[in-house]
């Protein structure tokens, strides 16, 4: 005989690919304890602590202006050469360091994996969401900057266009970095030599990437449709054009921003695809 007081759970996969909004949500503070542990990881027993947060922009920006800005005289679109640079190296570093952190999160976190249940996805994501919180410190030595630099020059800033392109820049950069971050975390899982790989393609991507250089100086129409679907060449572009009012080309920022959505979907469906193996093989 059935009692009616007893509840039965039943769990079992989705069929088609879902994003599961309600569990992620659901389980919103493992958000917050995933990367405020990963934060803590990261900065724990540093002799700088948060201050590498500011060094590497400003090491890279000085490095990047005396040798790409002065001796090769590579052009800004009419904006100060420092503050050109910087603003590119500010969603990059989210990029990078986002991809990095979240291509090897899955291993990292095997023994969490094999304990208990929780959407795997929240790994990954709040890997991302580190790189933010650098994002976060950066920024504000950015506006210190850019404030020091319009103070002493004649650069003219639209506050509506910066913040009027600034969320969009930063949507298009989160976009690209979780896409790819879930990709490639998800085939760690199953091949190392990913964590090899990575590294190398992230060296790569930034020379592919108008970080140091506006694609305006391209002249090879292949090399520029190949930058165009780069997925960080619009979020970059909407930047420098919202706080520099650098020429802002529409058919960049839309073959990246659809490449970057494209890179988004095809990420996190390979890795729902997966994740059901992560604890087995992992």
């Amino acid at each position: 005989m059935n009692n009616p007081d007893k509840i039965e759970y039943e769990i079992k996969p989705k069929k088609g690919f879902s994003l599961d909004l309600k569990e992620l949500i659901f389980h919103y503070e493992l958000f917050y304890f995933f990367t405020l542990r990963d934060i803590k990881v990261k900065y724990k027993q540093t002799l700088l602590g948060f201050l590498w947060v500011v060094l590497q922009p400003v090491i890279m920006m000085t490095i990047f202006t005396l040798f790409f800005g002065r001796a090769m005289k590579v052009p800004s679109d009419g904006a100060p050469y420092p503050i050109f640079v910087f603003s590119g190296l500010l969603l990059w570093n989210i990029f990078s360091s986002g991809i990095i952190n979240s291509s090897s999160s899955m291993v990292s976190n095997a023994n969490i994996l094999k304990k208990i249940y929780f959407p795997r996805l929240i790994i990954p994501i709040s890997s991302v969401l580190v790189s933010l919180f650098d994002f976060l410190v950066s920024f504000a030595l950015f506006v210190a900057y850019l404030l020091y630099t319009i103070y002493t020059s004649d650069l003219e800033v639209s506050i509506f266009k910066t913040v009027l392109f600034l969320p969009l820049s930063l949507l298009l950069t989160i976009f690209s970095t979780i896409g790819l971050g879930c990709l490639l975390s998800a085939l760690n899982v199953k091949y190392r030599d990913f964590r090899y790989v990575v590294p190398f393609f992230i060296q790569i991507l930034l020379f592919l990437t108008p970080v140091i250089y506006p694609t305006s100086i391209i002249e090879m129409d292949w090399l520029k449709k190949l930058i165009s679907l780069n997925p960080m060449t619009g979020a970059i572009g909407l930047l420098r054009h919202g706080i520099l009012n650098t020429p802002l080309i529409m058919s960049e920022v839309i073959l990246s921003s659809v490449s970057s959505v494209s890179f988004m979907i095809l990420g996190i469906a390979y890795f729902k695809r997966t994740e059901a193996y992560f604890a087995d093989i992992v």
